[in-house]
């Protein structure tokens, strides 16, 4: 995750930091991360809920790797919406 972050949010090789999305681009983009921000909330909550049944093993376990897998698409979504914000103009 930590080199995801310095590949999106650091200027690499010829790329330079002035460069920008474009506008509309930017806004669709924008729009699907707020769409995926929605959907990935109601599964936290979701697995929350089940994290109150006293799950046993096997299912505990799937609910610990779900629990990952929406930690992990979170910092994602929040990595792409900083991409997209500081390589945008502003509004």
């Amino acid at each position: 995750m930590e080199e995801l972050n310095k590949k999106l949010l650091s200027p690499a090789g010829d790329q330079s930091a002035a460069e920008t999305i474009p506008a509309d681009l930017a806004i669709e983009v924008r729009k699907l991360v707020h769409e995926l921000s929605n959907s990935l909330e109601v599964i936290v909550q979701t697995s929350y809920l089940m994290g109150t049944l006293g799950l046993k093993e096997p299912g505990s376990d799937w609910l610990r790797m779900m629990d990952d897998g929406v930690q992990k698409a979170m910092e994602i979504n929040l990595t792409l919406r900083e991409f997209v914000r500081s390589h945008s103009q502003s509004d």
